[in-house]
């Protein structure tokens, strides 16, 4: 017992903690081809091995994708759901999020994440870009909706054209956040 209560105070003071890392969401339909899974997997395989944290509605289809990807790559996958039970995650969320919401799960997947990669998509998919914009949460398209709101005025979607231009556009759009470092006590960046 007092090792792992050691092991958690040292976690703590890690200046690159589980709370400082990124945190990118990936979504997508429960359902897709072969293409759009493979698409989304080498999303997922970028965005762990970049050290962020995949969020998403931890199901089937893209979101398993994303998930197995990051996964393979040695990252931390978390899966918001929509039932009562974790177990209706795939075999690649790490952390389930059991919150028995249905689509209304789809706030807590926009809230929890600091930018959003939207792949292809259906209409959770819309609904998370909708939630995002009205959040101002960064959003990349990447093979998805194409949205043009009443007027003609431009939306702050960035397009992406492949995985790692998506990764690595929603990391560039993440701001650094202030660290706490208890030894100084003081705010640091990190980078």
């Amino acid at each position: 017992m007092m090792a792992s209560t050691a092991f958690l105070r040292n976690e703590r003071r890690h200046p690159m903690d589980l709370r400082q890392k990124p945190r990118i969401g990936v979504m997508g339909p429960a359902l897709c081809l072969p293409e759009v899974y493979n698409l989304a997997r080498e999303v997922g395989y970028l965005i762990g091995s970049k050290g962020a944290i995949l969020i998403c509605g931890g199901k089937g289809g893209v979101m398993e994708a994303s998930a197995k990807g990051a996964r393979e790559a040695g990252g931390i996958t978390i899966g918001i759901l929509p039932g009562a039970s974790a177990s209706e995650a795939n075999p690649y969320i790490d952390i389930p999020i059991v919150t028995d919401l249905g689509n209304a799960r789809n706030a807590i997947n926009v809230l929890t994440s600091q930018a959003i990669i939207a792949i292809h998509g259906s209409y959770g998919t819309l609904s998370e870009i909708a939630l995002a914009l009205k959040c101002h949460t960064p959003v990349i398209g990447l093979d998805t909706w194409d949205l043009t709101p009443p007027g003609g005025a431009t939306l702050p979607i960035t397009n992406a054209r492949t995985a790692e231009e998506a990764v690595n556009t929603a990391l560039g759009m993440i701001p650094t956040e202030p660290i706490w470092i208890p030894s100084t006590g003081q705010l640091a960046r990190h980078d």
